[in-house]
């Protein structure tokens, strides 16, 4: 059975057609790893300078995969392009970059 993710965070206004732009052309290598580390139906959504990704995780192991795709050089790189151009919300949690969110309903 799926996982299922929600997270938000704020984009830069200067960042804001930089991100678009890159995100529709993701590197392809970055796009195998997502895949490889059991995410699926991945989307990033955008409104007034936040972002709110959802996704399905479909492993058994997620932090072992996060830390999968944390030390792929490729990623890396991506997350040193795009990482500058949005800023964490304030009340996150310790350590989170994107915000997690909880899930209080669902419908299939």
């Amino acid at each position: 059975m799926s996982k299922r993710f929600g997270q938000m965070i704020r984009l830069k206004p200067e960042g804001t057609a930089k991100y678009i732009q890159l995100h529709a052309e993701v590197w392809p290598g970055v796009l195998d790893k997502i895949k490889e580390c059991k995410l699926a139906n991945y989307s990033i959504f955008f409104k007034d300078n936040y972002l709110f990704a959802y996704f399905e995780y479909d492993g058994s192991d997620f932090e072992q995969d996060m830390t999968k795709m944390a030390a792929h050089a490729e990623t890396q790189r991506w997350w040193d392009v795009v990482k500058p151009l949005m800023e964490p919300i304030e009340n996150r949690e310790p350590g989170e970059f994107w915000s997690t969110m909880h899930e209080i309903f669902h419908l299939d």
